[in-house]
């Protein structure tokens, strides 16, 4: 019997996929389990209606990474931070913060994780921040410190 995977079934597939099993174990576990239904023409349309709506979804999220990418790339955020005479910082300038301004400067939200500075800011000056918005778009981040009296 052709059945349609609902979900992972260890051993059979993965979800999505077509598969055919004996009866006894579609009838028996899949069906009543609710992890696999029977594969008619309109199980496999809408299985196939199901993927292309997934690949759009998948292809605009893309876009929209690419076109924050284009944003970041052209724009430096300006973070303004106390320091003293020689111009070292009192801290740091930490993932969070850099995530904050980038949401309040650029109006792009990215989660701290996705932030990769090479080394903690502690002076005044600026340093390139690497920056994942998607798992195949990687954007260039200029963060400029400025001393503020």
């Amino acid at each position: 019997m052709e059945v349609v995977l609902l979900k992972d079934v260890k051993g059979t597939g993965k979800k999505g996929e077509i598969k055919n099993v004996s009866d006894g174990y579609a009838n028996n576990f899949l069906l009543k389990k609710g992890l696999a239904k029977e594969a008619t023409n309109s199980a496999v349309k809408e299985l196939s209606a199901k993927k292309n709506a997934m690949k759009r979804e998948e292809n605009e999220i893309l876009e929209a990474a690419k076109q924050d990418k284009k944003k970041i790339e052209e724009n430096a955020i300006e973070l303004h931070e106390k320091a003293a005479e020689d111009g070292r910082l009192f801290g740091s300038v930490t993932t969070k913060q850099i995530a904050k301004e980038l949401e309040k400067q650029l109006g792009i939200k990215v989660d701290k994780r996705k932030l990769n500075q090479p080394m903690p800011m502690r002076a005044v000056g600026s340093q390139n921040v690497e920056v994942k918005l998607h798992k195949e778009v990687t954007a260039e981040l200029t963060v400029r410190v400025t001393a503020i009296d």
